[in-house]
């Protein structure tokens, strides 16, 4: 007896079709799977037969052997209920593809990646956890017995579970900054036109409250950007169970002690980093003097590239990171270089300044943005009214945006592309005098090339 199902295995975000063929034969029993690394083989086995014994199904006697079409690299779970199904012999329309992983028991548990499964478009069984992934496409699998039963026709297929409304859209709002206009001024002109920034600051100044609010005047979703951050989340495994749409834009802070893996991605089974993480997005470098070098020269370019690609030796995923990137530095070691009122003065000498500043060298060029953050007494912060909020600013970012959609002339240096979406903001399709001096404000700071 043979018995073929069909599922998927996902490298980077993209669903390939993998064919799992079961052969019954006579003889001693044995329980062979081949095509599959030799750890997850022994963690296969072990769940696949449990799960099959405990649902009160007959384990078939004889010589079972289990294979993969294409063979499968890294250690996988997901193979668990298509493994099971062929063996117990249970026939599986070849247009319908069965993905999930089995506990001891039998209950089928959510995976990664589900949400690019959808690129199949096929009808997908597919753990219940996940089910809301693919909505329109899936078959809810509970655990093992009831999947069998469905596809006997003993039982009917269970309803998709109701999505879980989430916390509201975001939590902060572009109005709680008070004073920082310069800075503010230049996120906006950065959220308009896809401009990494820099914020250079003493601490406390409010240089992270600033990069938190950012996500908050993006642009909303459009459904393909939408598509592609659930992808990357389902394949990190943080896509919340049964969410149906995403609609907050995604803002990751990796502490300057991450490694460059975390920041790229990697792993035996390829998983996104914090740059991919971020992709339509922010990704916040926090104390961007802090992170070792190799990880900035490792995760910068990705940015720059808009793609990561990770390689092993048997495959090589690709994960789209497009991310809005800000970074923040002190002006110096200590953080007090020219500021003199209320506290005492930077104690830095030239030199350590200056191995500071080297040490953000592979960030030079990275940032079309680069603005100082001033100290602010407790007088001028309680003298200051409420900015305008979230709504209002992002209404002008998209506007703008429509106008840089059209732009056809090209722009060469961090200056022009500045004051060409200083112009879009102010309405206009042509980059006057102002808009350039407006834009020298806002450039070559710091990390000048």
């Amino acid at each position: 007896m043979t018995t073929s199902i069909s599922t998927a295995t996902v490298v980077g975000i993209q669903a390939r079709p993998v064919t799992v063929s079961c052969t019954v034969r006579p003889g001693l029993p044995d329980f062979t799977i081949s095509g599959l690394p030799e750890q997850a083989v022994r963690e296969t086995r072990v769940r696949v037969r449990s799960a099959v014994r405990h649902t009160g199904l007959p384990f078939p006697d004889g010589k079972v052997t289990v294979t993969f079409d294409p063979p499968v690299a890294g250690g996988r779970s997901e193979f668990d209920l298509p493994i099971a199904l062929a063996v117990l012999g249970i026939h599986v329309d070849p247009q319908r593809f069965v993905v999930g992983e089995l506990s001891l028991t039998g209950q089928v548990r959510g995976v990664c990646g589900i949400s690019c499964l959808h690129d199949l478009n096929t009808t997908l069984v597919v753990p219940a956890d996940n089910a809301g992934e693919v909505a329109e496409l899936a078959l809810p699998a509970q655990d093992l017995g009831q999947v069998v039963a469905c596809l006997k026709g003993e039982q009917a297929w269970p309803d998709i579970p109701t999505e879980q409304h989430a916390a509201p859209l975001y939590p902060l709002d572009w109005s709680d900054v008070r004073g920082h206009e310069q800075a503010k001024r230049a996120l906006e002109v950065a959220a308009a036109g896809g401009h990494n920034v820099l914020l250079c600051g003493t601490p406390g100044t409010g240089k992270t409250m600033l990069a938190r609010r950012l996500p908050t005047i993006l642009p909303p979703m459009l459904p393909e950007e939408e598509r592609e951050v659930r992808q990357v989340l389902s394949v990190a495994g943080l896509l919340p169970n049964n969410t149906h749409r995403l609609h907050a834009r995604p803002f990751r802070a990796p502490h300057h002690t991450a490694s460059a893996a975390a920041l790229v991605g990697g792993g035996s089974i390829s998983r996104p980093g914090e740059v991919s993480l971020a992709h339509h997005g922010v990704l916040f470098l926090d104390e961007l003097a802090e992170f070792p070098r190799h990880v900035l020269e490792s995760a910068l370019p990705a940015v720059a590239r808009g793609e990561v690609k990770v390689t092993r030796a048997r495959q090589t995923a690709v994960f789209p990171a497009k991310a809005l990137l800000v970074a923040a530095c002190n002006p110096c070691p200590c953080g007090y270089f020219g500021i003199t009122e209320g506290r005492r003065g930077c104690e830095c000498s030239p030199t350590a300044r200056q191995r500071y500043y080297e040490r953000m060298a592979p960030a030079k060029g990275a940032f079309d943005i680069q603005v100082r953050l001033p100290v602010q007494s407790a007088l001028t912060l309680g003298q200051s009214q409420p900015g305008e909020d979230s709504a209002t600013v992002r209404a002008r970012i998209v506007a703008a945006r429509g106008i840089l959609d059209q732009w056809l002339d090209p722009a060469s240096t961090a200056l022009e592309r500045v004051a060409r979406t200083i112009a879009a903001l102010a309405g206009s399709y042509a980059v006057l005098p102002e808009h350039r001096a407006e834009a020298a404000t806002l450039t070559d700071i710091l990390l000048a090339e």
